[in-house]
């Protein structure tokens, strides 16, 4: 691995891209339930976000088979709201959708899961301030899963329909097949930091964050990536300079890449797409 990984502490998640069977339904759900805002579209491919930022793509293929119950893929995408207010919106829409799956309180954020209409996990989340996120002694983010009070989160909803301007992808989730390779990928490979790791589960960060890609082996998956489901994530870099140099780091890492028209595209253990570009 090359002094300084390809995936600088300056990135962040970008889009995330999804193959579904029927743009119509998932365009709808992300819509009236997340609260994005259709931002382009084409007769195969939608573009969603919030204030002009796209933060999700929808790429239908009515021939892409179901995503296999041995197959690698999505665990969940997370998107990140800027407030407590903004998560109790989030959760009137949700309920109205009689969508809520689950809810819980991370120490380091509060979230709340339900699953889109093709079995894409979904993760609405908003975090607590850093400075109560309870770290180990060499700095990592120590987390755990506890109940969430949703009357609390209810109390605070601003009412709003809409996914406020500033929300993000916060982090992927992804499930793979031997949590190892996934290890030696994301942190030794790509350069993310390992927070915590441990059960089954491994979470990685750009920096100090808590996680921006999680993996896990709950489910015993045991084949590659494909059919409906996750397309590719991407990282982005803040500028082409910087752009520039990741893509040589790439090389010097041996992590094989492919030109795309924004950046390169490049592929997990598990065969899950992954872009690099710049702003």
């Amino acid at each position: 691995m090359p002094q300084t990984p390809p995936i600088p502490d300056t990135a962040r998640i970008g889009r995330v891209a999804l193959r579904v069977a029927d743009l119509d339904e998932l365009t709808d759900f992300y819509r009236t339930v997340v609260g994005l805002s259709v931002l382009s579209r084409s007769e195969r491919e939608v573009a969603l976000g919030v204030d002009g930022t796209p933060l999700l793509v929808l790429q239908e293929d009515t021939e892409a088979t179901p995503r296999g119950s041995a197959q690698a893929g999505l665990f969940h995408t997370a998107f990140l709201v800027p407030s407590r207010a903004a998560l109790g919106a989030a959760l009137e829409r949700v309920r109205v959708a009689g969508e809520l799956e689950g809810a819980s309180d991370h120490d380091v954020s509060e979230a709340l899961y339900l699953t889109d209409p093709e079995g894409n996990g979904v993760e609405i989340y908003a975090d607590k301030p850093r400075e109560v996120w309870p770290r180990a002694d060499d700095g990592s983010i120590r987390m755990r899963t506890l109940p969430l009070d949703l009357d609390t989160i209810a109390a605070a909803s601003d009412g709003a329909a809409d996914a406020p301007a500033d929300t993000t992808i916060g982090h992927v989730h992804l499930e793979t097949t031997d949590l190892g390779a996934a290890r030696s990928f994301y942190a030794d490979m790509l350069g993310l930091r390992v927070q915590m790791a441990g059960q089954g589960a491994l979470f990685t960060s750009i920096g100090d964050y808590h996680h921006h890609v999680g993996v896990n082996a709950w489910n015993g998956r045991s084949e590659p990536a494909g059919g409906q489901g996750l397309e590719w994530f991407e990282f982005v870099v803040p500028d082409s300079e910087t752009f520039a140099s990741s893509k040589n780091r790439f090389r010097e890492a041996d992590i094989a890449v492919t030109d795309t028209s924004e950046g390169i595209a490049f592929t997990d253990p598990d065969e899950i797409g992954i872009r690099l570009r710049s702003e």
